[in-house]
């Protein structure tokens, strides 16, 4: 264990994993003309029910005023739709369209192959560990 603070503090490691996990796949993320928080907002979306713009923005770790134009113009391209919230007038809800739907989902399945083969280091139980205690850490 090295004696530099860096090298140990949770906030680098974790930056550090996640920079491991995600460098390579960034490029196919870029090739099918996305940036990489279009990549999450569609992610985040493909498969689950409209969120709001503030639930959308804590998902994908952006601040709600970047999230707010960037899903306008995400509608804009045909990749989501903006709802108004049938509870809170004030509360736009954001989904995907089918368009955006088609556009991720080989980026998904991607992603999922590409995850795979980098917990390939990791053994089964050591995977499940991680994930717990990320979800933890994340949880505050």
């Amino acid at each position: 264990m090295s004696d530099r603070f860096i090298d140990n503090y949770l906030g680098h490691l974790l930056g550090q994993a996640n920079y491991a996990v995600y460098k390579d796949f960034d490029d196919h993320v870029r090739a099918a003309g996305l940036s990489p928080v279009e990549w999450r907002v569609l992610a985040t979306l493909h498969d689950g029910e409209p969120l709001t713009v503030g639930q959308l923005a804590r998902e994908v770790l952006s601040k709600q005023p970047t999230l707010t134009k960037l899903a306008q113009r995400m509608a804009e391209q045909g990749w989501v739709a903006l709802l108004a919230d049938a509870h809170d007038q004030r509360c736009t809800r954001v989904a995907a369209t089918a368009a955006g739907r088609r556009l991720v989902k080989p980026l998904v399945e991607e992603a999922r192959q590409y995850e795979a083969r980098i917990l390939r280091t990791l053994g089964p139980g050591e995977t499940r560990v991680l994930r717990r205690l990320l979800e933890k850490l994340a949880a505050g």
